[in-house]
């Protein structure tokens, strides 16, 4: 007689590898079941926003309280690297963080019930006071964050007894293996998992968790494209100002000198068009102002409290002038810089009807989202063009460059006078209050400093030897500028050619002819102001006041 086959039994190694690897399997559902979860929330807040407050919502709230918290060091290394694409990369570094716990929360769920929904619960608490920290804050933005950690956690709970209903605990450890000594002759218990385990796996729970999963990531596009498509706010603002027609200036620009703009390609253009003139702020999304119920309040050290509509403002004389503005943070180099036509009516006529006080020697000028600057009030009455701008570039402001009114103020860099979304100005002292930078380390007054730059060849070019044409940008703002000079290795300085710019308010443009042989080369270049100050030679980051130093290319001349 045959003797009775012994079943293959899986050795205790073997069956602790699966063991582990179904934990794992229902591990990564786990996540994405998290994952899904928290988006869902996280859009379904965003959409919620967009119909009860347009202008705050829990991620633009915590990109917000990023934006103010973040060390000026890590600052000026994000805008280094990522320049005005920064607030970009801050919400696709958001994304990736609220994706990781999103994940995470799910693994914590199925393993431990309400461990998921305790990190859900913290991240609706962070979002709450993101949204209660906003200068902009509305009654109406204060549920959001609460309701974005109730659908989160409910979300999660729901598919996560989903996900235990297809793959419960159990069926991750099946049946200990036979015991050692058994007979030849005798047939082992069989050590798989149990026959509705197996079925699962096909089956109908199975079935109701991806339906469950799927049906929630459906819910969330939609949702996200109706988010995007109920953005009214932006297309209401946007189709008013597209309909808006600009006054004639009572001052308007004189006359572009002849020969002001350098012929010269890859050259910056004289004029920096809307489309591509930088931006840098701290407002995560662009605050949506209806300029019909916008208004521009000076309080302060004032004998006459001054309260302004946008169409009393448009009624008035406007300027228009060229102005070049640079943010505090453009490197010796850099592009965070333009230059424009602006019109505005002049800051220090609206100062004067208000009647400064005594012993003021500030305009602290705050913005919509709370943001402020604080500006020297000799600045804003000495007579320079510093002006409530409405239009840029002979087109209404953009509504990133601070719609329907911002302030430009010629000679200093932005953080101390540009405000955009502009609705106060407060007549006050420096020894009294301070602006939205100050208390972050820079300094209180930020004159613009003499700088140049070279924009061709770019750094690391490769030109063909002969007569090599270098051209660029030099500015020194209220003052004007001199000479532009180049040097080649260090060598003698040269004159390059200048022309004679717009006004000393703006950028002047240069170039200067060199004969190059084949070799390498390091070209350096100085400017001169009006005044005979040159350029400081000394190299100096950004911060406190702005950059110092030559700007530097290095170029390999082909034969």
């Amino acid at each position: 007689m045959a003797p009775a086959l012994r079943t293959l039994e899986p050795s205790p190694q073997q069956w602790e590898a699966r063991q582990r690897q179904a934990g794992r399997r229902r591990d990564l559902w786990a996540a994405a079941a998290g994952l899904v979860a928290v988006g869902t929330a996280v859009v379904l807040g965003e959409l919620a926003a967009s119909l009860v407050s347009p202008t705050v919502s829990p991620v633009t709230a915590v990109g917000g309280a990023v934006i103010d918290t973040v060390p000026p060091g890590v600052k000026e290394w994000v805008i280094s690297v990522f320049g005005t694409a920064d607030k970009l990369a801050l919400l696709g570094g958001m994304a990736l963080v609220i994706a990781a716990l999103a994940a995470l929360s799910g693994v914590l769920e199925v393993r431990r019930r309400f461990a998921g929904v305790i990190l859900i619960a913290v991240f609706g608490a962070v979002g709450l006071v993101a949204v209660l920290s906003r200068a902009d804050l509305t009654a109406n933005a204060i549920p959001v964050p609460v309701l974005v950690a109730l659908v989160g956690i409910a979300l999660l709970r729901w598919l996560i007894r989903k996900l235990l209903e297809w793959q419960p605990p159990e069926a991750t450890a099946p049946a200990a293996p036979a015991e050692e000594g058994m007979g030849r002759g005798t047939t082992p218990q069989a050590p798989t998992p149990p026959a509705e385990d197996a079925a699962n796996e096909t089956g109908p729970a199975r079935r109701r968790f991806l339906v469950a999963l799927g049906g929630t990531a459906a819910v969330a596009a939609v949702a996200g494209v109706l988010a995007s498509t109920l953005r009214g706010a932006a297309a209401v603002v946007s189709d008013v100002r597209s309909k808006l027609v600009l006054p004639a200036p009572a001052a308007p620009e004189p006359p572009v000198p002849a020969g002001a703009e350098i012929r010269l390609a890859g050259l910056s253009p004289l004029v920096t068009p809307n489309r591509e003139f930088y931006r840098i702020d701290t407002a995560l999304r662009v605050p949506l102002v209806d300029p019909d119920t916008w208004t521009l309040k000076v309080t302060g050290l004032v004998e006459r409290e001054i309260e302004l509509d946008f169409a009393t403002l448009l009624a008035k004389p406007m300027t228009e002038r060229h102005v070049t503005i640079a943010c505090v943070s453009n490197e010796v180099g850099g592009d965070l810089i333009g230059n424009a036509r602006w019109l505005g009516w002049p800051v220090r006529e609206l100062l004067a009807m208000a009647g400064p006080k005594a012993g003021a020697d500030m305009v602290l000028s705050r913005s919509t989202d709370g943001w402020t600057a604080g500006t020297p009030l000799e600045a804003l009455t000495d007579g320079r063009d510093a002006l409530l701008v409405v239009g840029m570039n002979g087109e209404p402001l953009p509504l990133e460059h601070g719609f329907p009114v911002r302030m430009i103020v010629p000679g200093l860099y932005g953080y101390v006078s540009a405000t955009k979304w502009v609705t106060e100005l407060k007549v006050t002292r420096y020894a009294y209050d301070v602006a939205y930078w100050t208390p972050r380390g820079w300094s209180e007054r930020g004159p613009i400093k003499t700088s140049s730059r070279i924009d061709v060849p770019r750094d690391g070019a490769s030109v063909q030897a002969g007569t090599v044409v270098f051209g660029g940008v030099a500015w020194a703002q209220h003052t004007g500028i001199g000479k532009v000079e180049l040097r080649v290795n260090r060598g003698d300085w040269r004159q390059a050619e200048l022309a004679p710019g717009i006004s000393k308010d703006t950028w002047y443009q240069w170039k200067l002819a060199l004969p190059l042989t084949p070799g390498r080369y390091e070209v350096q270049v100085r400017a001169t102001a009006l005044d005979g100050v040159p350029q400081v030679e000394e190299s100096a980051p950004v911060a406190p006041n702005g950059a110092t130093g030559y700007h530097t290319v290095r170029v390999d001349v082909k034969s």
